[in-house]
């Protein structure tokens, strides 16, 4: 199954645009996550404690755990995140703690080392900017830290196009180069 992560928000939102493309070059069913159709918990102390309890009894029933029970399933990721006010959006962080839950996506070992109990064996991040930050890709690093040292994803691949709204781009041009290159990466 491939997992497709949506935390754009505008209808015709460029990031959604490159990551429609790279989807087009899969095969398999696809389940969406539309981060900004999802109301997310307030991470409270009472959160937190309901949280805890049901990991150290091993039991993930509640819905809080299906977003995670997804992602550690899912065989391929695709997040697609614009780059927003210098970071990458908030949706975005309230997902990932959601899914890093021990005992579903990742659990420690002896000696206190990350396991991975994620399927996933390839994640794509897809990201847009109006400026020049792909030096500063913060949402992708951050992801990529995460696959590596938690998850077991060892294959990450960023997807770029920036500056879209420079003075005296052609937005256009940048997003069929990129879509160029996500065609060459499946070629």
């Amino acid at each position: 199954m491939i997992l497709f992560i949506d935390a754009c928000v505008r209808k015709a939102s460029r990031t959604r645009r490159l990551a429609k493309r790279l989807l087009e070059h899969m095969s398999g069913p696809v389940e969406t996550v539309r981060l900004d159709a999802i109301r997310f918990p307030k991470t409270d102390e009472a959160f937190l404690q309901k949280r805890d309890a049901c990991i150290a009894a091993g039991d993930f029933s509640d819905p809080m755990f299906d977003l995670a029970k997804q992602f550690a399933r899912a065989d391929t990721v695709v997040i697609a995140a614009p780059h927003w006010d210098l970071s990458f959006p908030a949706t975005l962080k309230q997902y990932v703690e959601q899914i890093n839950v021990v005992g579903l996506t990742f659990c420690y070992g002896d000696s206190a080392v990350p396991i991975p109990l994620c399927r996933a064996t390839a994640l794509y991040y897809v990201a847009t900017a109006d400026g020049p930050v792909r030096d500063h890709a913060y949402g992708y690093g951050y992801v990529q830290g995460l696959c590596r040292e938690f998850y077991g994803i060892g294959e990450t691949t960023l997807v770029y196009a920036e500056g879209l709204d420079l003075v005296g781009a052609d937005p256009e041009a940048i997003l069929n180069r990129a879509e160029a290159e996500i065609d060459r990466l499946f070629a």
